[in-house]
């Protein structure tokens, strides 16, 4: 199984990365470009023996180490 992990900054949480992206953009002249927010993707082989303990698992390891769940939200796919 392969577990896909996105990772992004709560709401009302600056994302100082997201405004050097949007300033970025439009000093290369795109216009338009409104908030940006820019995130982690994280994607883990697990050795699962089903979807359940897969996707347990996965959400220890965020809760744990790979979000900082004060600040950052996450959403995890298990694909099989």
């Amino acid at each position: 199984m392969k577990a896909k992990i996105h990772v992004t900054l709560k709401n009302g949480v600056l994302d100082v990365q997201g405004k050097a992206v949007a300033a970025g953009l439009a000093s290369l002249g795109f216009a338009g470009i409104g908030d940006v927010r820019v995130g982690r993707f994280v994607e883990i082989e697990l050795s699962a023996k089903d979807r359940a303990s897969a996707e347990a698992s996965v959400k220890q390891m965020c809760e744990k180490l790979l979000a900082n769940t004060v600040i950052e939200n996450y959403r995890i796919e298990i694909a099989e």
